[in-house]
């Protein structure tokens, strides 16, 4: 399958999605941000990259990236473009990545998938996956960030996603007795129920993430400086400490401990302080302000 995503980040299985996103960037530039079944890094997707993938019987358990990445390596070849597979399961040229791949195997059956920047906007890319500088300790799975590029840089004058698109597809289905099976009704009404169940909650794609504590350094203005020491499991706050030369007439450990057991989102910590009068402890600060504190 040949595909594409618009402005979203999806992030590897076993990784910590606070720990790989800039969340101020992904909230104001409205970037979707979706935990996917494989492994592996970040990776950001938009209309300049074309996304593919293979499924089929697995013939053993044992993750190979070589076997799928080999025919697009040609593919690109027959387009003039000299890449070669670096690391476990990059795609380079020149030396600068374009491809990040990863695999799910599961009943027999393996997807491979990956990532070809045709035309992406680099500089978006070094944003969204570019954390700020905050300090968080996780078992996660953390993405290696390397030199990246556009293929377009290697292609032949003109070439557009279109053509992009056909070449890579018409090399892949040459030579092969092959069938396109478009999708019908009942494949779209369970897409869309996946979608539903899973990859639209924020359970899925932040709550999935493995425990870790993170301490943030942040600034109010008419209310001071602050430092947030946080403990979260399955994305749900376990401890909380709020230091800083803020003003409150209670002990800021009530509010610590009125927001343990809310999951890290500002929603939840919404709805759990809807009542309180969070001035009470830090002077001049809203809901809107405190959850926009302790949310990343």
């Amino acid at each position: 399958m040949l595909w594409q995503n618009a402005n979203s980040v999806i992030v590897g299985k076993n990784q910590n999605t606070v720990q790989e996103i800039n969340a101020d960037y992904v909230r104001s530039h409205h970037v979707k941000v979706v935990r996917r079944l494989s492994g592996g890094g970040a990776v950001y997707h938009d209309l300049g990259n074309l996304n593919y993938t293979f499924i089929t019987d697995a013939e053993n358990t044992k993750i190979d990236f070589g076997a799928f990445c080999r025919p697009i390596l040609k593919a690109l070849l027959e387009m003039g473009v000299q890449a070669e597979i670096s690391g476990r399961n990059d795609l380079t040229v020149g030396g600068r990545k374009f491809s990040g791949n990863a695999q799910y195997v599961k009943n027999g059956r393996v997807m491979h998938h990956g990532t070809l920047l045709f035309e992406s906007n680099l500089d978006v890319v070094q944003r969204v996956l570019n954390v700020n500088a905050e300090k968080i300790a996780s078992k996660g799975v953390s993405s290696v960030h390397s030199r990246i590029v556009n293929l377009k840089e290697y292609l032949p004058d003109g070439m557009t996603m279109g053509d992009f698109h056909s070449r890579i597809r018409d090399h892949l289905l040459c030579g092969e007795n092959t069938e396109t099976i478009p999708l019908g009704e009942k494949d779209l009404i369970e897409i869309e129920r996946i979608k539903s169940s899973r990859y639209d909650s924020w359970q899925w794609n932040y709550g999935a993430s493995p425990a870790y504590t993170a301490y943030y350094n942040r600034r109010i203005e008419g209310c001071g400086q602050f430092d947030i020491y946080l403990t979260v499991e399955r994305g749900t706050i376990k401890s909380a400490c709020i230091r800083g030369d803020f003003f409150g007439s209670r002990d800021i450990a009530g509010l610590e401990q009125l927001i343990c057991g809310c999951e890290l989102h500002r929603q939840s910590i919404t709805a759990v302080l809807g009542n309180i009068d969070i001035q009470q402890y830090i002077s001049g600060c809203s809901l809107k302000d405190f959850s926009s504190l302790i949310c990343p």
